[in-house]
């Protein structure tokens, strides 16, 4: 592996998620599983999207396990919201929401959007000056509520095909 004067050895893959930089032995970002992209050596230009996404990433939102910052009701929100990130330098990337994993409409349902630890209060503060996406207001329904809501749905269409038989019954 070489090293450039006065340096650490030059670690040619990157994270196109958190910016990390790797030797050429590993494959994945061991944090978000992310494939690695080649960077070059040195000063080499970025080759491809995902090459000139991690150079724009500061290093000092790099650390800490991923975080929940924003909900996003679509893949295009989701984008735009890591856009606007991105434009700062924090890295994000999405996934979907838990309980909506609609495979036949793969651009449909909601996401969340998660960063370092390192970047969370930045992120968030840049999120809640826009006024919108950011957690806590009122978007997205929280871990404790999502079971009451499945529950009282149930319970309703219950009532609603109780009254339906009991209907067809007076009519015959």
């Amino acid at each position: 592996m070489s090293t450039e004067a006065g340096q650490g050895p030059v670690l040619p893959l990157a994270c196109p998620t958190c910016a990390r930089r790797f030797p050429l032995s590993e494959r994945f970002c061991p944090d978000c599983e992310t494939p690695l992209v080649y960077v070059g050596l040195g000063d080499e230009q970025p080759i491809t999207g995902a090459h000139e996404r991690a150079g724009r990433i500061d290093s000092r939102y790099t650390g800490g396990d991923p975080v929940k910052v924003a909900f996003a009701q679509n893949l295009a929100e989701a984008q735009l919201i890591q856009g606007i990130l991105l434009d700062q330098g924090i890295p994000s990337f999405e996934r979907r929401t838990r309980g909506f994993d609609v495979p036949d409409f793969l651009a449909a349902g909601p996401r969340d959007i998660l960063v370092p630890e390192a970047a969370y209060q930045t992120a968030r503060d840049l999120l809640a000056d826009t006024g919108e996406h950011f957690i806590g207001n009122g978007q997205q329904p929280s871990e404790a509520e999502r079971p009451l809501r499945l529950v009282i749905g149930l319970l309703i269409g219950l009532g609603v095909a109780a009254a339906a038989a009991w209907a067809i019954s007076q009519l015959a």
